[in-house]
């Protein structure tokens, strides 16, 4: 039975989040939780919809073992909110843009910044790394590793 529903979601769907749901599926998986929690990701544009992740994501998290599977999608706002338990954006950006999003306070508390989860790190956000290096998506898959072990730890402790 699903107990929660958790959704990731950056500016375009194709690096970070996709990067997110991967990850923290991979973990829930491990820690025996796979089948109660799901995730998910969106984007808060549509440009990429329909579109696989970034190849150059999807080569780096594979070296870690995450296979990115998604296809982009852009946020709905009238399904998402009812759908999904806790909607996680990866930056300040992100976070004001899904604020705009709300309908009501129900809504407002169940969006999470990804950094709120992390303790191995100082980052307040997960930096899009689409314009940089291949350096870029190793730090999104540092920061995405560190913050959804904080995150798996947030969801043991509320019960599920």
């Amino acid at each position: 039975m699903i107990e929660r529903k958790l959704l990731f979601v950056c500016l375009g769907n194709i690096c970070r989040s996709p990067a997110a749901e991967a990850v923290m599926a991979e973990k829930l998986l491990r820690a025996g939780m796979g089948t109660r929690i799901k995730c998910d990701s969106a984007g808060i544009i549509g440009y990429h919809s329909g579109e696989k992740a970034d190849v150059r994501m999807r080569k780096h998290a594979l070296q870690r073992g995450y296979k990115l599977t998604s296809l982009s999608r852009k946020v709905k706002s009238d399904v998402d909110f009812d759908h999904f338990d806790m909607i996680i954006g990866m930056d300040e950006q992100n976070i004001k843009d899904l604020n705009l999003l709300v309908r009501s306070s129900a809504d407002l508390k169940k969006i999470f910044r990804m950094t709120d989860f992390s303790s191995q790190t100082s980052y307040d956000h997960i930096p899009d790394p689409y314009y940089g290096g291949s350096d870029g998506f190793e730090l999104v898959l540092d920061l995405l590793e560190d913050a959804c072990d904080g995150l798996l730890e947030y969801l043991r402790n509320k019960g599920n």
